[in-house]
This record gives structure tokens, sequence and C-alpha cells, in this order.
């Protein structure tokens, strides 16, 4: 069967770094302030006054509007977008620049980076901005907590929260509750203990919990911790017997490579992936790169270092976003480019979670396992990223391993084989039910006609609280 024959045809796409002085207020940036990871991190745009200053009469005032309403009225993350991910919006590599205006607005409105970095008011639903079942710690991850920081989820495996801040923030974040500075919408919950003590509880748990093998070491992300603080953690890690696999989550790989390029972090991860490789232990990055768009030659430049100094493996967990990577060529253009240009392997596709004001971004169970049926036999097996579904109260499940599925009102049930922290002995987590939720204008008419029932008798919301409480309880339970 010929290449043209197939409902996807396989191309290389060569890296290019998109040429920042075509903005505006780039125009003068020298190639070695570009390199420069302090540079970029004191250039970021932080507000709609920064935006104007870089893009000047590339934009219309209709967009600027757009944003800043969506900033007032929506936005569950504040803006921080470094230069490097900026710049890959309307990268103008593979098509000529648009002309400033209407043109270049509509191009920018249109940009899968932009669609989840710089989310406008335009954007969202109006119909069900949020679904009725969202919440700001959509995964229950702080009711898990063993010590501030350290959500203990699974059997063998935790993640260590270090410090609840970012080079970059992004409209979907699933830890809005923590992470980030406040929004209009938002007040953002803060770690009470000072960093030195939270550390120390964690590895104090870690010592005492020979169950515990695995350890994410995420936040947050780890890039806007300090080299030294970082390595220190790390070392006091591999020093614990029963921890044999470390994985440090960054989406900065992508939006700030120039950290992870940098001379002294260089040098210092080769340090602790020496000390990993002589104790038998597994060190891997997990990235987040979600079109691809966002990998240019600085990225591929930062995952040559890591290897280079000892990192056995480079991961993506991506996320599954309308408008952004929901069509099999859209998944199959990032995972082949991760591997063929920057030895990056594609991991996971998450379905987007439940948090308020998501509801533009989220796909329906059926849509990701049709996407995941339409993605198989390119790839490697070793590189066919799974598309999983993280169930609150569950955690990672393939979105084929659902135990039942209402269609037409969007709800999927699904099932566990391991009790968590927040489940007493009583409960028998084999046969419970946990419950996912489908956007609800992808139902058809007459699911959607339900919800707006369910939710004009309150009944959604006192289900919710109910929901909510009999948590609450059965963590009580398990602690006393």
């Amino acid at each position: 069967m010929s290449a043209m024959e197939q409902p996807y045809v396989y191309r290389r796409r060569e890296l290019v770094e998109p040429d920042w002085r075509r903005l505006p207020g780039w125009r003068d940036v020298t190639d070695k302030e570009w390199a420069s990871a302090q540079w970029q991190r004191t250039r970021c745009v932080k507000n709609v006054r920064q935006l104007r200053e870089l893009m000047g009469d590339l934009l219309t005032e209709e967009v600027y509007a757009d944003l800043e309403r969506d900033q007032a009225e929506r936005a569950t993350m504040s803006m921080l977008v470094p230069p490097q991910m900026l710049n890959t919006m309307v990268p103008a590599v593979d098509a000529p620049m648009p002309a400033a205006g209407a043109e270049f607005s509509a191009a920018f409105l249109a940009d899968p980076v932009r669609r989840y970095m710089l989310p406008v008011y335009s954007d969202r639903r109006t119909d069900w901005a949020s679904h009725p079942h969202a919440s700001r710690d959509s995964l229950h991850e702080a009711d898990m907590w063993v010590a501030e920081g350290l959500t203990h989820r699974y059997p063998t495996k935790v993640l260590a929260e270090l410090l609840p801040t970012c080079p970059q923030y992004c409209g979907h974040c699933t830890r809005m509750d923590l992470v980030g500075n406040s929004t209009a919408q938002v007040t953002k919950l803060k770690l009470a203990g000072k960093p030195v003590d939270r550390l120390d509880a964690m590895i104090d748990y870690l010592k005492g919990s020979p169950q515990v093998r695995d350890v994410v070491v995420s936040g947050g992300d780890v890039a806007n911790m300090p080299w030294k603080n970082l390595e220190s953690f790390l070392m006091r890690l591999l020093e614990i017997d029963n921890i044999r696999d470390i994985r440090l989550a960054t989406k900065a790989l992508m939006g700030l490579p120039q950290h992870w390029s940098a001379p002294d972090v260089v040098e210092g991860l080769g340090r602790v992936s020496w000390t990993a490789a002589c104790r038998g232990v597994g060190l891997a990055v997990h990235t987040h790169i979600n079109n691809a768009q966002s990998l240019t030659p600085s990225v591929a430049h930062a995952t040559r270092l890591m290897h280079e100094a000892g990192v056995r493996s480079i991961r993506n967990q991506g996320v599954l976003m309308r408008g952004i990577n929901d069509s099999p060529e859209a998944l199959l253009d990032l995972c082949f480019t991760m591997r063929d240009e920057a030895a990056i392997n594609p991991y996971y596709f998450y379905m987007c979670d439940m948090i308020p004001f998501s509801e533009h971004w989220r796909l329906s169970l059926a849509e990701a396992q049709q996407l995941q049926h339409a993605i198989m036999g390119y790839l490697p097996g070793f590189a066919t990223p799974r598309i999983v579904c993280d169930v609150p109260f569950v955690g990672k499940r393939w979105v084929h391993q659902v135990e039942e599925y209402d269609r037409e009102r969007g709800i999927s049930l699904w099932r566990k084989n391991y009790r968590t922290s927040i489940e007493g002995e009583e409960v028998d987590v084999t046969s419970t039910d946990y419950a996912y939720y489908d956007p609800i204008y992808t139902l058809p008419e007459s699911g959607q006609r339900w919800w707006r029932e369910q939710r004009d008798e309150g009944a959604v919301a006192a289900a919710h609280a109910a929901e909510l409480a009999a948590a609450a309880a059965s963590r009580t339970a398990s602690l006393v």
C-alpha cells in the first residue's frame, strides 16, 4: 500500500527557531540574550500591558480587550509566558508573516500554543463554562497528602510537590488550586511549612515507607527551584534504599530550555545521574509538550545535554485539548517530531482534568478513545503514547478501561485495584464505582437537557456536596 493511501503520511519535521526579531518588542534582542535563562525569566509576559509592548499593532484592540476580560472573569492561572514559548506562537516558519492587524490577530487567536497559554474570554464556553462537578483540586491530591506537598496516591509511588511556582503558567493546570499567583477567580492556597521543614518531612516519610519505590519530583516546576536545593533533595532521595525510580517533572524543558542548557545545571544533573547509575536507580525527566510547534532547536539542544549528562530517559506527558492536539494528525506530528528530532519519548496524553472554566478544552471519553485507536500502528510500540483518564479518587486509567459508559449523559464509571490513604478498610475499592464526566456540550440534546434539569433543580450541587463530605469522612476514618 502506498504512503498516499494511508490516513496519515509520515514526514520528518525539521526544527527551526522562529526569528524572535519579527516581533516589535524584540527587534534588538541578540542571540546571546536569547540564549540566557536569566534574560528569558526577566522578560516573561505577565500582563496585557507587557504583551502590548511586545506585539504592538500586530494585534488589534479587540484581542487585547478579549484577553483582559478573560483575566478578570475566567482565568484560573495568572499570566506568565516566557519569550521562548511566546516565540512559537504564529511562528511564520512554514508561511509568510501575517500582516499586522486583523490578519495577524486571526492567526494569533487560531494558534494552538496561544490557545492554552493565553486563553481569551471568547475561547470559553458560555453555556457550560465549568462542569457542575468541576473542582479546584479535581484529583484530590491535597486530600492524600501524607506530609505537606507529598501525595501518596498509588501503592508504590508518591508525588513530591517541592514548590508552588513554575517558569510559565498554563491555563489548564490541574494544580490551579495551589500553583501560581491568585487571580480574580481563584485565591490560591499557600504551603504553610518552611521549605526546609517540608522537605525534611517528605524524606522522613519515605525513609519509613519501604513500600514506596518511585518518586515524582514536581511542583510547580522543578526548574524554579535553585539547583543546589534541588540537587540536595535528589541526593537525599538517592540515599533511601527503597527508592528505585526518580522522575523530574518540568515543562521548562520546552518553555524555558535555556535553564536546562545552563552549564551549572548540566553539571549538577551529571552528578545526580552518575550517583543514580552507581546505585542502580532510574533517573528520568518528564516534560509536557502539547503541539509540535513548540519543538525548536533550543529544546533539542537541552535534551541532548540531558542525555549526555546521563539521564536515562526523557518522556512527554501531554494533555489532550480541543484546538491544540485533538486530531490524529496533530498527535502523530508531535510524537514523531519528539522522537526524531529531540529524543523525547511519547508517554501519556491525559484527558484534561475537570477544573473550573476548562470545558472549552476538554474532550469526551468517546473522542479520546477514537484518538487512541487512530494513532495505533504508526509509532513503535515503545513510543506509542497511552491516552489516559485521570479519574478522581482512582488515578490514571487507559481510556478503554472504562467499566460503564453512559454516552447520552456523558457519565463514565471506573474501578481500581488498590486503596489510597483517604479510604478506610471498610471500603471495597475493587467493586466501588468512581465517576468521570464528559463536557456537557458534547452530549446529544437529550443528555444536555438532563443536565439542565439537574442544574435547575439544584440536584447536582447537592450530590457534589455529598460526594465531598463522604470523601472527607472516609479520610478522617482512615487517619484515626
